[in-house]
């Protein structure tokens, strides 16, 4: 998975934090986006975060591990 490919979230992640439903629970499932940033590394130095995959929505971001994912045909 690298930044520009298409995915879909497959599992049910949610969120409180999504522009149109702030303060409210909204599942992710079946949304598509695309990946923004893989994170691999900081400053130079190699790290293993729990979320790497931050996939755009539009303007929206999230972090995701990437098995919450699927890449898109």
């Amino acid at each position: 998975m690298q930044a520009g490919d298409q995915v879909q979230v497959s599992q049910s992640v949610v969120v409180f934090h999504h522009p149109e439903h702030r303060g409210q629970a909204f599942d992710l499932k079946g949304q598509q986006g695309e990946v923004f940033q893989v994170l691999n590394d900081y400053k130079g130095r190699t790290i293993s975060p729990t979320m790497p995959v931050i996939v755009a929505f539009g303007r929206f971001r999230a972090h995701f591990r990437s098995d919450e994912l699927e890449p898109v045909a």
